[in-house]
């Protein structure tokens, strides 16, 4: 069995913990000064670890391996969340310091904005694989403040980097171990999570048009009131959505703004961020219909329109059956009868890296299943076990003929 030194791999997580501290958690938001001080961190690390470290013009760290291959992919991603957790991200790319410190042929690599600050998605494992254009990379704005990308590269001191392209024939493939972000495996009494699948984030804009006016001037049966009519259509899909989801199927309202947002003032415009997880097709593709079709009821009965726009849609990826198999008897062996095969409800790099090549997932619980909170947390023990996890299954990926 490959040894691990879980004390080292503990020490560097709270090492990092301390860049961008935010109460218990981090604040390491994209391209920050926190975030940027992260990477310069990681990249001394690699190199400590005898790997080749560089950063590429999106923000992206790869630590090559000098050595012959086989290779495998190891990595998350860095920055956070704003005022959030310590582990999200940051556990796969320090797992994957502990694997190359152990000895193991392994690139280790740190994902930039996965967290999606800036409206590109997904940026550093897309640009990865040549899907981001210079021309999208010009339109991307920061989703908090504003901010043009190419600004906030410029700042960073990533322009004019090149921008790192993922060769699949190097790698026998990507492993990522992440928390859960859920409850499955503390409900259950488990220590690992061997993932079977990985959601598909499905995201949508509704702008409700109304009339604004005086709030105490104009009577109740008169208004067009934008606001009400949202929250009427939400409600609507609320009770809609059960009869057509899947066992583990999600829909979200990320957010609700009201123009022009006063307390004496009738809201003339409502606009809406909604989303559906799931990770099969025909699933989100029911719920995108019942999405539909109850936006025409409420266009047929209220008196403010309401206007339905796709932001994005994401593919569901199902984890390598091989890479689970080693993942799965590398568990029973370090930790036999406390793991579980279960579905990732929340995205990750992962599932873009497999479109190119084989791609599994380990998770540890999450304590309260707490995440993109400060207040996020794993027991110590589990975050051993799940490193001594996943580089047993690496050495067992790696030594298959």
């Amino acid at each position: 069995m490959t040894e691990i030194d879980t004390a080292a791999f503990l020490r560097d997580l709270h090492d990092l913990r301390g860049i961008g501290r935010f109460r218990t958690g981090v604040h390491r938001p994209t391209y920050s000064p926190a975030d940027m001080e992260a990477r310069r961190w990681l990249m001394d690390r690699l190199a400590a670890c005898g790997l080749e470290p560089s950063i590429d013009g999106v923000g992206s760290v790869l630590g090559r391996h000098p050595g012959p291959g086989p290779h495998l992919l190891v990595g998350s991603h860095i920055e956070s969340q704003n005022e959030a957790g310590w582990l999200d991200g940051a556990l796969g790319v320090v797992a994957g310091v502990a694997l190359a410190r152990a000895g193991l042929p392994v690139d280790v690599c740190a994902f930039a904005d996965e967290e999606g600050h800036f409206d590109a998605g997904f940026l550093g494992s897309r640009s990865a694989l040549g899907e981001v254009s210079e021309a999208e990379i010009d339109a991307s704005r920061n989703r908090t403040d504003g901010t043009p990308l190419r600004e906030a590269l410029a700042a960073a001191g990533l322009a004019g980097l090149p921008r790192w392209r993922l060769d699949p024939g190097r790698y026998r493939g990507f492993l990522e171990m992440h928390i859960e972000q859920g409850t499955q495996l503390e409900r259950a009494g488990l220590h690992l999570g061997v993932v079977t699948g990985i959601v598909a984030i499905w995201q949508y804009r509704i702008v409700v048009e109304g009339q604004q006016d005086h709030a105490g001037g104009t009577d109740m049966a008169e208004r067009r009131d934008a606001g009400l009519t949202a929250v009427r259509l939400l409600a609507a899909l609320d009770a809609a959505m059960p009869r057509v989801c899947g066992e583990r199927s999600t829909w979200t309202t990320g957010r609700i703004r009201l123009e022009p947002g006063a307390p004496s003032i009738i809201p003339g415009r409502a606009e809406v961020l909604f989303q559906i997880r799931d990770v099969a097709m025909p699933v989100l593709e029911r719920m995108e219909e019942t999405l539909r079709a109850t936006v025409r009821e409420s266009n047929r009965r209220e008196r403010c329109p309401a206007d339905l726009a796709v932001v994005s849609r994401a593919v569901p990826a199902l984890c390598d059956p091989g890479l689970m198999r080693a993942l799965s008897e590398a568990a029973e062996a370090v930790c036999p009868g406390g793991w579980r095969t279960l579905p990732s409800g929340a995205g990750h790099d992962a599932q873009n890296v497999a479109r190119v090549m084989p791609a599994a997932m380990l998770f540890v619980p999450s304590i309260g299943g707490i995440s993109h909170h400060w207040a996020e947390d794993t027991a110590e023990a589990d975050l051993a076990l799940g490193v001594r996890t996943l580089g047993e299954a690496a050495r067992r990926i790696l030594a298959a003929g």
